[in-house]
C-alpha cells in the first residue's frame, strides 16, 4: 500500500531526470524540492546497502546536489534508516501522508476558486511570490508541471487582480493528490486554503476520483488542523535522511 502511494506521488510530482538503480529510484530536478531530488528505495535490492549509498552520493555530488533519501517504514533494505543514521545522515522534514474518501466530502461552495488544466505562467509567478521561493527555480517548476502526464489542475483565488492563494491537484485513476496549497501571508486565516482544497476536490470528483491524498509536514499544525476538519486522516509517514 505504501509503495503504491509512493509511486503515484512520484508520478504526480515528476523529476526532470530519473535513474533506476537496483530497486532504488533516484530523482533529480536541479535541486528544486526534496521530493524531486531524492533517492526513493521502494523496491527490493540485491546490492549491499553501503555500496549503493556510496554510488548515490557520487552521482548526486557529480550534479552539485545533496544526497537525500526519502524513507518510509517500508524501504529496502528494511534497516536502511539505521544504516543511514550510522553513516551520518540526519533526519529532516518528517511528513504525514493523509487520505480521505471523496464520498465523505460534501462540497457545497468553494468560493471564488478558478481552475485551469494547463501550465499557467501567472499561477507559477504567483506561487513563487506567495512562497518567497527563489525565482531561479521557475523554469524547473514549469518543466516539472509539463512533465505530468495524467490529468492535473491548477487552482487559484484572486483578490483585486492578484492571485492570493493557489494549489495543485494531480489525478491518477481513482486518486487525486493535492500539492502546494499556499496562501499569501496577508490573507491567511480567512478560509482561502479550505476553498482551494474544496475546489480541487470537486474537480477531482468530476474526473472520477474516489480518494484524495496529500502530504503535510508534521510541524505544520495549522495545515494539519485544517485537513483534520475536512476529514483527512493519517495513512503513513515519511522522512528524509540528508548528508551535506
Amino acid at each position: 500500500m505504501i509503495q503504491r502511494f509512493e509511486e503515484i506521488s512520484m508520478n504526480a510530482w515528476p523529476a526532470l531526470h530519473t535513474f533506476l538503480y537496483d530497486g532504488w529510484v533516484m530523482r533529480m530536478a536541479n535541486g528544486y524540492t526534496r521530493r524531486a531530488n531524492s533517492v526513493n528505495p521502494i523496491y527490493p535490492s540485491t546490492i549491499e546497502a553501503q555500496r549503493k549509498i556510496a554510488f548515490c552520493r557520487h552521482l548526486y555530488g557529480a550534479h552539485g546536489l545533496k544526497t537525500i533519501f526519502k524513507l518510509t517504514k517500508e524501504v529496502y533494505p528494511l534497516d536502511l534508516d539505521s544504516v543511514l543514521n550510522r553513516s551520518g545522515y540526519a533526519i529532516e522534514a518528517e511528513t504525514l501522508v493523509q487520505t480521505i474518501a471523496l464520498q465523505e466530502v460534501d462540497i457545497k461552495d468553494y468560493g471564488p476558486v478558478r481552475i485551469v488544466t494547463f501550465v499557467d505562467g501567472e499561477w507559477i509567478d504567483a506561487f513563487f511570490d506567495v512562497t518567497k521561493s527563489p525565482a531561479e527555480h521557475k523554469t524547473t517548476l514549469k518543466a516539472m508541471l509539463r512533465n505530468i502526464i495524467t490529468p492535473k489542475c491548477l487552482a487559484y483565488i484572486k483578490y483585486r487582480g492578484s492571485i492570493i492563494a493557489c494549489g495543485l491537484g494531480v489525478c491518477e485513476k481513482e486518486r487525486i493528490g493535492l500539492f502546494d496549497i499556499v496562501v499569501h501571508p496577508k490573507f491567511r486565516g480567512k478560509g482561502y486554503a479550505k476553498q482551494i482544497v474544496s475546489g480541487i476536490l470537486l474537480w477531482a470528483k468530476k474526473e472520477g476520483a474516489h480518494q484524495a491524498y496529500l502530504q503535510v509536514m508534521a510541524d505544520n499544525k495549522a495545515a494539519i488542523s485544517l485537513y483534520s476538519k475536512l476529514g483527512f486522516t493519517e495513512l503513513y509517514r515519511y522522512w528524509y535522511r540528508v548528508k551535506e
